[in-house]
């Protein structure tokens, strides 16, 4: 996978919250609903860095300010000021929960959202704010109503990690709107926040030129493997809630296998995923395996299909012990039951194709 690198030193803006994390079903504070640039409360404290993997979020769970907009930096490179028409609706970038909506000295009416990945955004000078704080959002919804200076309408649009400004270009693609296919680490380092961009996979997550053909029910024993045998599903991919995966639980300390031949691409502590593995597979398949109580390879480590990678846990955002398996192509996730029938623990029968970042599934006659 290529890789490519950038740098971006960020500064803290007012920094007076210490306190642990809210719940989600917490009230924000008086102080964070009241200034757009605050700490946000545990964020670091169980590590100095995380990780956002903006290649892996659907068109579900994300949408454009303002889709018809045209997008600018702002002179300071620290938003965008994204053009649109009178009464056009503001959308949502993520899902996640408003911590800040009212009227500020210099920014308008002003929203600022605290997403589930960490990330926060603000939208500034609308005509009318649409949402109350602590309200739940989902990305796509409506949350304003765009405003202006009086002589063109825009909205003025930021992003921040910790109270601290970064440059959207460095997240988002100005012309297409689409976010970057990368993955990018924001760390802590005393009153500053680095920005690294650590990974594109647009090239060889997409990979066109190949076409792989598997009929899953003639691959050989040993070439696969149930990640989690003696297991059953506690939570299934998509639904009302958009789960990314499936949940699936045995007992604690359990051994979570590979699924197939591959190579480990991210093997960490990764937010509200926890333990964390990542394996890109030699038929050009990914897979995902989190919450683990301790994960057992390393980054760039070759394993085969069966190998134990991880003990089970609930490390990160998890309420008991179990695996979250994800299944990914062309960065796209996929519902693991298309390869996967979890009720036997056996692989479906039918045969799957993968070209030009699209998988397509076939039951066998």
């Amino acid at each position: 996978m290529r890789k490519t690198w950038r740098h971006l030193i960020v500064g803290l803006g007012i920094m007076g919250l210490t306190t642990a994390f809210c719940p989600v079903g917490q009230p924000f504070t008086l102080a964070e609903q009241q200034s757009i640039r605050v700490e946000t409360p545990g964020l670091f404290d169980r590590s100095n860095e995380f990780n956002v993997d903006f290649g892996a979020i659907t068109a579900h769970d994300y949408s454009f300010p303002l889709p018809m907009g045209k997008a600018e930096l702002n002179g300071n490179r620290s938003g965008l000021i994204i053009v649109s028409s009178k009464g056009d609706a503001v959308k949502v970038m993520f899902s996640g929960k408003v911590r800040l909506s009212k009227k500020i000295s210099g920014y308008g009416n002003v929203i600022v959202v605290r997403h589930d990945n960490g990330i926060e955004t603000v939208y500034a000078h609308n005509a009318q704010n649409l949402v109350n704080v602590n309200d739940r959002v989902r990305a796509g919804q409506t949350i304003a109503i765009v405003g202006g200076d009086g002589k063109r309408d825009y909205c003025d649009f930021m992003m921040m990690v910790n109270g601290a400004f970064i440059n959207p270009a460095t997240i988002i693609e100005m012309n297409s709107h689409r976010l970057r296919k990368q993955v990018v680490r924001f760390r802590k380092r005393g009153a500053l926040v680095s920005v690294t961009v650590e990974k594109g996979t647009n090239e060889d997550a997409l990979d066109k030129d190949r076409v792989v053909v598997m009929n899953l029910a003639k691959l050989a024993p040993g070439t696969w493997a149930y990640p989690l045998p003696n297991s059953h599903v506690i939570s299934p991919f998509g639904g009302r809630r958009r789960h990314s995966g499936v949940d699936i639980k045995t007992v604690a300390n359990d051994k979570v296998l590979a699924a197939f031949d591959g190579e480990v691409t991210r093997s960490e502590m990764y937010y509200g995923y926890g333990n964390c593995i990542r394996i890109k597979h030699t038929n050009g398949l990914e897979t995902l395996y989190s919450h683990q109580s301790r994960n057992l390879v390393k980054v760039g480590q070759k394993v085969k299909a069966g190998q134990v990678i991880g003990l089970t846990g609930r490390t990160g955002r998890a309420t008991t012990e179990h695996l979250h398996f994800e299944l990914f192509y062309g960065g796209k996730r996929y519902d693991p039951a298309f390869i996967f029938n979890h009720a036997n623990h056996s692989l479906q029968d039918v045969t799957i194709t993968l070209a030009n970042g699209r998988m397509t599934s076939k039951r066998n006659k």
